[in-house]
């Protein structure tokens, strides 16, 4: 390790980058203690404390709304933004034919992206103002229309200055911008989590403590293991005789990934999962009954643990494909390989190169979904059957902090590969 290390830093441009990545994640967790004047934070964190949802979204954010921050949203909205132009792209035929157009059309999809973000901040900000200020001692005094209109445009200026962060960091080919965001977030808030823990310290819970640590362990251990495995599907290249040189006759292979979308199934899950009690915080205390009982009936809903356990491995299984089929294109695939002379022995070149691809994902997929759903739930399973909620948290927050590890560490590799070639 130490090894690379020094490789790593060795090589000026990846030094460069890596160094830039880590400025702009301290600008972040500065710019996150940052807060919305004339808050009340005691207040604030005994309300925090008090609510399980808006606790659980506090520490995914990395604790900005635990100080109300300027960016108190995190890049929420504009994760909220992809999911609604993902899920247009596979309904709306004009955005599909973008979607084709390769990094072009991306560069289309990303703009409509970050211009729905900010409607999307400023209804979610003004949601989070009248939900924090329902609380029995009010977070915010003197709420004028013009005070509630600046707090709003200041946090929704402070998601857009993330969404530009995110987009400098993934530049620099040294992960992705908006994963590494809600990783940093998401270690930030370790050393107090630990710390809170030790002081909490109870030595009858001992048993409790050693489970907890044997689901961390196995989450890292089911984690990698998806993340690296792959099936090496076997590519043969015909000969090819032009003039008097022969080209081709070689072997090689495909490697399909067992997880090949990454972390964002969990982060889209968790975005998800959390909406629909959001929504039910903010209609809580509403005039109409009607709209009280259902607020309530959702609230019941998802703190319901097997259904909660249900919806949120369903969620991941859900992403996991569809985030699959965003991102792999099996006709392309058999397209490339028949225009270069590839094909796999015993699969015909053309359409049944391109079912055979399709269906040998789908298997490969149904196995890293599943894999993928059990360890998001194992936690939150040990913690039903401990009933204990100190570990909410810890499950999800373990998943995206060794995904996006594992994802930037390949990232870097293959900037060093790269640098290995160009001195060749």
């Amino acid at each position: 390790m130490w090894d690379k290390i020094k490789s790593i830093w060795a090589t000026k441009d990846v030094r460069n980058n890596v160094l830039f990545v880590l400025a702009l994640l301290v600008v972040f967790r500065l710019v996150a203690h940052i807060p919305v004047p004339g808050v009340n934070v005691v207040n604030l964190r005994n309300y925090l404390s008090g609510n399980q949802i808006l606790g659980l979204l506090n520490i995914f954010s990395g604790g900005t709304m635990q100080n109300f921050s300027i960016i108190m949203l995190g890049v929420g909205p504009y994760i909220t933004s992809s999911i609604i132009f993902q899920l247009l792209g596979m309904i709306v035929p004009s955005l599909e034919e973008m979607q084709k157009e390769g990094e072009s059309g991306q560069q289309k999809i990303n703009m409509y992206t970050r211009l729905l973000t900010v409607p999307l901040a400023i209804l979610q900000s003004y949601a989070m103002i009248k939900l924090l200020n329902q609380s029995a001692a009010p977070v915010l005094s003197n709420l004028t229309p013009f005070r509630i209109v600046t707090i709003m445009l200041t946090i929704t200026a402070g998601t857009m200055f993330l969404v530009w962060i995110g987009e400098l960091i993934s530049e620099k080919k040294v992960g992705n911008g908006v994963s590494l965001l809600i990783f940093a977030g998401i270690v930030s808030a370790l050393p107090g989590g630990l710390r809170t823990m030790f002081l909490n310290y109870d030595p009858s819970q001992l048993y409790t403590y050693v489970l907890f640590a044997a689901a961390a362990v196995l989450t890292v251990v089911g984690v990698v293991f998806i993340s690296e495995g792959q099936r090496n599907i076997p590519v043969t290249y015909a000969k090819q005789v032009r003039g008097n040189q022969i080209y081709g006759g070689s072997a090689s292979h495909l490697p399909f990934r067992v997880n090949m979308a990454g972390v964002i199934p969990i982060i889209f899950a968790v975005s998800l999962i959390l909406f629909p009690s959001m929504i039910a915080q903010f209609f809580v205390q509403a005039d109409a009954s009607w709209m009280r009982s259902i607020a309530n009936g959702t609230l019941r809903l998802f703190q319901n643990k097997p259904f909660y356990n249900t919806a949120y491995f369903l969620l991941v299984f859900a992403f996991t494909y569809f985030y699959t089929a965003v991102v792999f294109h099996p006709q392309k695939i058999a397209e490339n390989l028949q225009k270069q002379g590839g094909f796999i022995p015993g699969i015909r070149p053309g359409k049944e190169t391109e079912k055979y691809l399709a269906q040998t994902m789908n298997r490969i997929n149904l196995i890293g979904a599943v894999f993928l759903g059990v360890i998001a739930i194992l936690p939150l399973l040990i913690q039903g059957g401990l009933g204990s909620t100190s570990f909410r948290v810890g499950g999800t927050s373990l998943l995206i902090v060794v995904a996006v590890a594992i994802e930037t560490a390949k990232q870097i590799e293959a900037q060093m590969t790269m640098h290995e070639y160009d001195r060749i």
